[in-house]
């Protein structure tokens, strides 16, 4: 029986104080939340903040080695397929319409869309159009079924299942219609949680009409009401090294895509109202540590809320690292690496007690090197 896979887990915890906001809204346009613990608390869904990760990506790496995620997957074909051979406007997207009908995917209401959202890299569409790129004039004078017969030779599929650009491997991909296209992802992404109870609250807002006539006209030109909280989160995901290597078939580039989304879900917080509440904060705590047994999500530091009118930030710290404490002497699986980075004054108790679970603290930016160091140290060891 062969040996099982080596397995590397990175997971990354995160305590993080959000002043007045509403990060996430529910059906009511309120702060989403949820019970934990016997009492309420503040919850950002995982959802929201893939997507906020996923934004913090494209403001800082080039768009065409990232993907997109979109109904609109045929007129995106057709628009590099115009642009790389001169067609207009018809033909191009009568060619895109072929190229795309052997993966069948499900159309929908809207004539060219498809019936989900369809994620994938622009790379990867780049090199679908590219299959025809050289001999789109001579297709395109041929009728529907000789068409279907020439596009059919075509690896389109395979141009769809290879390459994948750095959040598709991440975050992976479902495409029901064709189990062939999936790709399971190598991140998961806890809903973050307040640590403590929180109540919800609404803000009452008046907006003045500019060009209301002073002296003759009273009142407010419209009125309304925002739901609001505040909390401090704890915020948590997990990313599989060996998936992620699997995803990309490239070593190097599976860490510098950890080191990537290590980045962007510590610096990235979803948008909602971000006008309203100006909200953007960056996280008191960040604390990485590197498994080969299992990923290990410590809220149950927080089962029992935190309480207290001050510190509420620096209690989180504590009880996270007494949690992470616990763990490890109660399973005696002890982190293959651990990695520190945290905004508590020093020398104090919460930073003295975190440096004694994880590590000496550094500066985030030497956190992701340590992080770099370690992985690519654990794949060329696994490599021998």
């Amino acid at each position: 029986m062969a040996a099982p896979e080596p397995r590397t887990y990175i997971d990354v915890h995160i305590v993080q104080t959000v002043p007045p906001a509403n990060l996430n809204r529910d059906d009511q346009g309120n702060p989403k939340e949820a019970y934990f613990g016997g009492v309420r608390r503040s919850r950002v869904s995982s959802q929201a903040w893939k997507r906020a990760t996923r934004t913090h990506f494209s403001e800082r790496l080039p768009e065409q080695d990232l993907a997109t995620r979109t109904r609109r997957i045929g007129k995106a074909l057709a628009g590099r397929i115009a642009v790389m051979t001169g067609l207009d406007d018809e033909a191009a997207n009568r060619l895109a319409g072929a190229l795309l009908a052997p993966l069948k995917i499900s159309a929908g209401k809207k004539e060219g869309d498809s019936a989900y959202l369809f994620f994938y890299g622009r790379r990867q569409i780049d090199a679908v159009a590219a299959l025809i790129k050289d001999k789109a004039a001579e297709l395109v004078a041929l009728d529907d079924e000789e068409l279907a017969a020439e596009i059919k030779q075509l690896p389109v599929q395979e141009k769809f299942s290879t390459g994948h650009p750095m959040d598709v491997a991440l975050f992976g991909r479902m495409v029901a219609d064709i189990p062939a296209l999936n790709v399971d992802a190598a991140t998961q992404v806890a809903h973050a949680l307040s640590t403590h109870a929180v109540e919800l609250e609404f803000d009452y807002f008046t907006a003045v009409d500019d060009e209301q006539k002073k002296g003759e006209e009273t009142g407010a030109g419209m009125i309304g009401t925002i739901g609001f909280n505040s909390a401090t989160l704890y915020r948590y995901a997990t990313v599989g090294l060996h998936q992620l290597v699997h995803n990309l078939t490239d070593e190097e580039a599976a860490v510098t895509a950890v080191e990537e989304f290590l980045t962007s879900f510590a610096r990235s917080i979803p948008s909602g109202y971000a006008n309203s509440f100006a909200h953007r904060t960056l996280p008191s705590l960040v604390a990485v540590t590197v498994r080969s047994d299992q990923p290990v999500n410590l809220v149950s530091a927080f089962e029992e809320p935190v309480t207290g009118s001050a510190g509420i930030a620096a209690a989180s710290a504590a009880r996270l690292a007494y949690e992470h404490a616990r763990a490890v002497s109660a399973w005696g699986d002890a982190p293959a690496f651990t990695a520190l980075c945290h905004t508590f004054p020093t020398p104090g108790d919460t930073a003295e007690l975190l440096e004694h679970t994880f590590g000496t603290a550094v500066s985030f930016p030497h956190l992701l090197k340590g992080v770099r160091a370690h992985l690519t140290d654990t794949l060329k060891q696994a490599a021998r």
